[in-house]
């Protein structure tokens, strides 16, 4: 198979979807693939690092896009790639078409086999390939919260961890999934006052534990939620409904309530963010003010840690990029119920559940297009 990997154009997004090693392996089994000149750079990785493992080097992404079977990518294609698409050619990548119609009506459109990264799912419920994702922006933030709370930054003037005699600031977490979790360690470890809200008490208990007692958890409703994010200084949006929209649990009348200066950082945003006034941003202008609160929506969070971001990514997407290539589409899925979960467009219909239900779309189940019978007996990691 010829694989594709153009270089990402989302601002300033330094990701890239293979790495010298994954591409080695790739050629390794017999496989083409095809790097736009640059797509490494941010990454710190060079045109020779990918040439040296057996990548070849093209100068634009209509090379790339015009001669590959799969195209993997790291974020969703936009509307300057959109005529690039090729009828059957496979996209592989972060594609969140819940909170896109758009896009999912391009791709519905142009025939193309849709494989989001954030919706193949193992047997137990987990998300192996946005697990890293959702480690690495919980893990950021507790920090992006932090720098937009100094006054200097439009906050309001609050150091996360207090100081001696000071109280810390209040830190709020809508959610106890892998981005609330990791949130709420790194809050904890910057001696912030922590509290974490889910649905979930298996969630919330299994957080007390491991932080010791050292935050505070309460079940998520309309009315705590309300108590909680009105009294908070920076509060985190943290919620994942797997392959659907983000509820939005804070309406604009709360926020209208939040004390100016406070933060909201929303990490649901890729999904359509957990808060009513929410909105995507970019690095190069991450922040807005709605009621005196400052709000911080940037999609590619992870994009400004690329080093960390791209192997993190590529070490669990390249197992399922090997399994397309060597098998095909239709055998992969075959053998893997965690990749057939995966796929949220084919032959221009819709099967994700999620998806068509954020659209009003018809819902098709994969097995239904496909003369397969997915496996029940080979689960991922199996």
């Amino acid at each position: 198979m010829i694989i594709g990997v153009p270089k990402e154009i989302v601002d300033q997004e330094y990701r890239v979807a293979i790495t010298p090693q994954g591409a080695h392996e790739l050629v390794d089994e017999g496989h083409a693939v095809l790097i736009e000149s640059g797509a490494g750079e941010g990454s710190s990785i060079s045109d020779s690092d990918f040439e040296a493992a057996g990548a070849r080097i093209v100068q634009a992404a209509e090379e790339v896009f015009a001669d590959a079977k799969m195209i993997l990518k790291v974020k969703e294609p936009l509307p300057s790639e959109y005529h690039m698409l090729e009828r059957g050619q496979i996209i592989f990548t972060f594609l969140h078409l819940a909170a896109d119609e758009r896009l999912t009506r391009e791709l519905m459109e142009r025939g193309v086999v849709a494989v989001a990264y954030e919706t193949v799912q193992a047997a137990d419920g987990s998300l192996p390939l946005l697990a890293p994702m959702s480690e690495i922006a919980g893990r950021m933030a507790p920090q992006i919260g932090a720098h937009h709370l100094e006054k200097m930054n439009g906050g309001r003037g609050l150091l996360l961890g207090g100081a001696t005699g000071v109280l810390p600031a209040n830190v709020v977490i809508l959610g106890a999934g892998l981005v609330g979790s990791h949130s709420a360690i790194l809050a904890t470890g910057m001696d912030a006052h922590v509290v974490v809200m889910d649905k979930n008490l298996l969630k919330l208990r299994y957080l007390e534990h491991i932080l010791h007692g050292r935050i505070t958890t309460i079940v998520s409703n309309k009315l705590s939620v309300r108590e909680m994010v009105v009294q908070a200084d920076l509060v985190i949006g943290a919620v994942l409904v797997p392959g659907a929209r983000s509820p939005v649990l804070v309406d604009e009348g709360v926020v209208k309530e939040m004390k100016p200066g406070s933060v909201v950082v929303d990490i649901s945003i890729d999904q359509g963010g957990s808060f009513a006034t929410s909105r995507p941003t970019t690095y190069s202008d991450p922040v807005y003010l709605i009621h005196d609160v400052v709000h911080f929506g940037v999609r590619n969070l992870p994009g400004a840690v690329p080093i960390t971001s791209t192997y993190s990514l590529t070490n669990v997407t390249l197992p399922f990029v090997q399994e397309i290539a060597n098998l095909g589409l239709q055998e992969a899925v075959r053998h893997d119920r965690a990749l057939a979960a995966g796929v949220n467009i084919i032959q221009g219909r819709v099967t994700s559940k999620p998806v068509a239900e954020a659209h009003s779309f018809d819902y098709e189940p994969l097995e239904h297009i496909l003369p397969i019978e997915i496996s029940s007996e080979r689960l991922f990691g199996k």
